[in-house]
């Protein structure tokens, strides 16, 4: 199944990817007329942006990344936030019996052909704890997926690098203790 997430042309150069893995499926180079290469731009499902130039070389458009390498992209198709407090005790990563339910039955509906887990945490605790809390929240989520028979691309955990609100106030912490659900359709 092949579909095209998003084609940017530039010179007339444009790649489609695959729906489920994001690979290019065809990368196409055009040369112009001084025999020079003209990059190739695409988007995979996930939101970030790749570019091809000069015999293969690839690149992400993002200069972030995460603790893995792994460029942090643009937000993809969140068709699902939750507020961590509901569903985590402070300073854990394991689903309350009702928190599960709630999100075996999103998962049963959302109905998606894979789906990518985020967590994300405020900024009280160091970098390094928050990165590994919100790791075992996506993953904790993630695995609560697979039970529904849902298809899960990647679990990714930011910590506190992404927040949703600013961190000055217990609102905006708030906020920022979720993990989202990113359906890829």
């Amino acid at each position: 199944m092949t579909s095209v997430c998003a084609a940017l042309a530039l010179g007339g150069a444009v790649a489609v990817t695959g729906a489920l893995s994001g690979a290019p499926v065809e990368a196409q180079q055009s040369r112009s007329a001084a025999n020079s290469y003209v990059p190739t731009i695409w988007v995979d499902p996930d939101g970030c942006e790749h570019w091809v130039m000069d015999d293969g070389w690839e690149g992400f458009m993002s200069p972030h990344v995460n603790r893995q390498g792994i460029p942090v992209c643009r937000r993809g198709n969140v068709c699902g936030v939750m507020n961590s407090d509901q569903y985590f005790a402070t300073d854990s990563a394991r689903i309350h019996p009702a928190g599960k339910q709630k999100l075996a039955e999103f998962f049963q509906q959302a109905n998606a052909v894979s789906y990518i887990i985020t967590g994300h945490t405020d900024s009280r605790a160091s970098d390094a704890y928050n990165m590994d809390l919100s790791l075992r929240r996506a993953n904790s989520v993630a695995k609560i997926a697979q039970q529904t028979g849902a298809r899960i691309a990647d679990v990714r955990g930011y910590g506190e690098r992404m927040p949703k609100a600013p961190n000055n106030t217990a609102a905006g912490m708030q906020q920022n203790r979720r993990v989202e659900i990113i359906c890829i359709r």
